[in-house]
């Protein structure tokens, strides 16, 4: 058995006296691992830190073994994913989801292209990049089979104003119907389906949400007992974390990133204006 495939790297365990694992974010093949022979120590170890973009070449003898990863490198981000703490905390949140929760070896192409743009905004951090990992959790819940539906509201159909999340059905709810049962429902981040920007607050808020659902029905469904502690550290730093000054002549659309509307099945809707 084997494939060539294209993947993010995402962890690196030792293996034996020379060799290593390594979990990899495949295009084609799902999250796959590997072993790397006689990796430790030599030039290859540059190329296999968290974060690389690589050609893998995998081989083994049946399709249900560990097998062989044959590697090169395409794209080294760990430089750019160490210049900033909070990045790097999002990546290891990101990854350590991803290992804990998606299947190994089912592959999901949308899931693949949803985290190798939330990759690359770590590590160039646009002003919005926040907002980038807000969506990439709602994506991965989908990924894992709870997806939300936040297009219109759950009773009336409109797009309009939609300010609730309801916590049994995952479906958006506005804000007029919403209103009396606000306290039982969750929040909607506005910028989610693009009413307004994008806000560390709407992202706290965001994060707030899908944590509830990660807690709540995908870890009971999968049998774990908690979140990764790594997606816990990047909800602390994002309390204390605050976006660059908008650019005096920016356009307003600056942070408003039509591909993830699509990934989660959201129509845009643009703000009303005085």
């Amino acid at each position: 058995m084997e494939w060539r495939d294209v993947g993010i790297l995402l962890n690196t365990r030792e293996h034996g006296e020379s060799s290593a694992i390594l979990d990899v974010l495949t295009s084609a093949h799902g999250r796959h691992a590997g072993i790397v022979r006689g990796a430790r120590g030599s030039k290859l170890s540059a190329a296999m830190q968290p974060g690389a973009q690589l050609s893998v070449e995998w081989r083994a003898r049946m399709e249900d073994h560990l097998g062989n990863y044959r590697i090169e490198p395409i794209k080294s981000r760990a430089s750019m994913l160490m210049e900033d703490r909070t990045g790097l905390a999002a990546f290891n949140a990101m990854s350590a989801l991803i290992l804990q929760f998606v299947p190994e070896r089912e592959a999901d192409y949308d899931f693949y292209d949803a985290t190798h743009e939330l990759v690359e905004d770590l590590c160039t951090r646009p002003r919005g990049w926040p907002g980038s990992y807000a969506f990439w959790e709602l994506v991965f819940l989908s990924a894992v089979g709870f997806g939300l539906d936040l297009d219109r509201c759950a009773a009336t159909g409109t797009r309009r104003d939609l300010a609730y999340i309801s916590p049994r059905t995952g479906r958006a709810v506005s804000r007029e119907t919403g209103g009396p049962w606000a306290d039982k429902l969750l929040p909607l981040a506005p910028f989610l389906t693009g009413d307004g920007t994008v806000t560390m607050a709407g992202v706290r808020s965001a994060l707030y949400t899908s944590g509830w659902f990660l807690e709540n029905r995908v870890c009971p469904a999968m049998e774990r007992e908690s979140l990764p502690e790594a997606r816990d550290r990047l909800v602390r730093l994002f309390e204390r974390y605050e976006l660059a000054p908008r650019p005096k002549k920016a356009d307003g659309n600056d942070d408003r990133r039509e591909s993830w509307y699509r990934r989660i099945g959201v129509v845009r809707q643009v703000p009303h204006r005085a």
